[in-house]
């Protein structure tokens, strides 16, 4: 059954941190993996489940970098993962499944902002292919780990630019239109909505629920790709390069960004829901299209039917579906866990 886009009064509000929202989760014996768990907002969401006593998979698309960055957190595991390469999702995925462990959070985080046109090993634009595609190869790749939890959770990193634009289902890769950087992230966002909406769906019956988590504006390296002088063009910075007095309010710490995700992970208070987009470590308001507030969810991006329809797409374009396991490489040649 549908879980209603309807705020649950959680108690928790935009300057909550993760250490806030994870209370006294006790995720001994339970295993994790977070996608990007090395940097940013990711990198406190793998120290607040590291807290609770969770084994955290890090997957990193640089290992020795993610392990330099992770090394006052304590014992982690960290694995390479590119999400812009199908041929290393599926190394990853059979090497974890070859593990037979049981998966019981997968926290889809890493992700790629405003980048110029670039295109996966598939052809893919990189921030659909890299935000969505890639995290559905790998979602649907572990699902065998997720269903042995009985009760896991798959946590999406969203956005409030999902509001800039719906998924283009004629030309998600821009090849035929112009591209836009900020449209196709805006695109990917929107995306990573859908996705959870329709992972829900298939995988409730199985108890494994899905969440969407805004984690609010921060200042990351998410934010590589643009220059100072755009960011003053777009009224994100003042003449001094600093951010306008009158927005300072908006921005939170990148621990303040972690406690939705930690939230969607741990809270008892979303046990038998899902499909839901959470912002502020609470389920976020259906907004209607014309909403002009920075709050809540559009409408695009939680219409069952187009879940429906970027599910169908993702299959073709990713080739994996649920029920089949990764074959594309030999687990004779998967990395070890």
């Amino acid at each position: 059954m549908r879980t209603l886009q309807t705020p649950l009064h959680s108690g928790f509000g935009e300057h909550s941190t993760a250490r806030e929202t994870l209370g006294h989760a006790d995720l001994r014996g339970k295993v994790a993996i977070v996608t990007g768990g090395a940097s940013g907002i990711g990198l406190e969401t793998t120290r607040a489940l590291r807290q609770a006593g969770a084994t955290v998979v890090v997957a990193a698309r640089d290992p020795a970098k993610a392990r330099a960055a992770v090394t006052s957190i304590g014992d982690l595991e960290v694995h390479q993962l590119d999400l812009l390469d199908s041929a290393s999702i599926d190394a990853f995925a059979q090497a974890f499944l070859h593990s037979g462990r049981t998966l019981h959070l997968l926290i889809n985080n890493a992700g790629i902002m405003a980048a110029p046109l670039a295109r996966d090993s598939r052809g893919y634009e990189s921030h659909f292919a890299a935000n969505h595609l890639g995290h559905f190869q790998l979602t649907v790749q572990l699902w065998p780990a997720l269903r042995q939890a009985g009760g896991a959770r798959v946590v999406t990193l969203s956005s409030g630019a999902h509001r800039q634009a719906a998924v283009d289902f004629a030309d998600p890769n821009f090849e035929h239109h112009p591209y836009d950087k900020w449209r196709a992230y805006a695109q990917s966002k929107t995306a990573n909505v859908l996705f959870t909406v329709a992972l829900d769906h298939r995988g409730e019956p199985a108890g494994i629920r899905a969440f969407a988590a805004h984690p609010g504006r921060i200042e990351t390296n998410l934010q590589r790709f643009i220059t100072l002088a755009e960011l003053q063009a777009r009224g994100l910075r003042d003449e001094k390069g600093e951010i306008p007095s009158d927005q300072r309010r908006l921005y939170k710490t990148s621990e303040q960004g972690a406690a939705t995700t930690i939230w969607c992970a741990v809270s008892p208070l979303l046990k038998g829901l899902g499909g839901v987009y959470c912002e502020n470590a609470d389920i976020a308001p259906a907004v209607p299209a014309d909403h002009q507030p920075l709050n809540g969810v559009l409408p695009w991006a939680v219409d069952e039917a187009s879940a429906e329809r970027l599910w169908a797409l993702s299959e073709n374009l990713a080739q994996v579906r649920l029920g089949s396991h990764p074959s594309k490489c030999d687990l004779a040649d998967a990395q070890s866990y």
